[in-house]
């Protein structure tokens, strides 16, 4: 048995799992990302769908699209998230972990422009 996320991490999208912890890992390995952060976003159809929050790497530009095809390179196709945040910085907890809970809160609040990628 492999555990790669917890439980309220983990993203079930049309009865498959998705581990956030592994989408994260890969997202950060483009070259100009930072940080990297995904929550499960509700969906109607899927029941959930991965949101990527991402930290571009200071004086670097590049779009939702072009993250989404480096990701189709690396994942299954239906691990590809269709909506992307980008932010200044992500915030984190005591203990220097991305704060999932303050991220999912503010989203469900309304306070980031989301980019959708099909």
């Amino acid at each position: 048995m492999v555990i790669s996320d917890r439980t309220k991490d983990v993203i079930k999208s049309g009865g498959e799992w998705i581990s956030s912890v592994e989408l994260e890992t890969t997202m950060m390995a483009h070259p100009k990302v930072f940080e990297a952060a995904v929550i499960a976003v509700p969906d109607p159809k899927w029941q959930e769908r991965p949101l990527c929050f991402v930290v571009l790497e200071p004086g670097t530009e590049v779009s939702a699209s072009d993250l989404h095809d480096f990701l189709a390179e690396r994942v299954v196709k239906w691990w590809l998230p269709e909506r992307w945040v980008f932010v200044d910085s992500i915030p984190k907890t005591s203990v220097g972990k991305f704060d999932k809970k303050l991220l999912r809160s503010r989203y469900h609040d309304g306070e980031f422009d989301v980019i959708e990628v099909a």
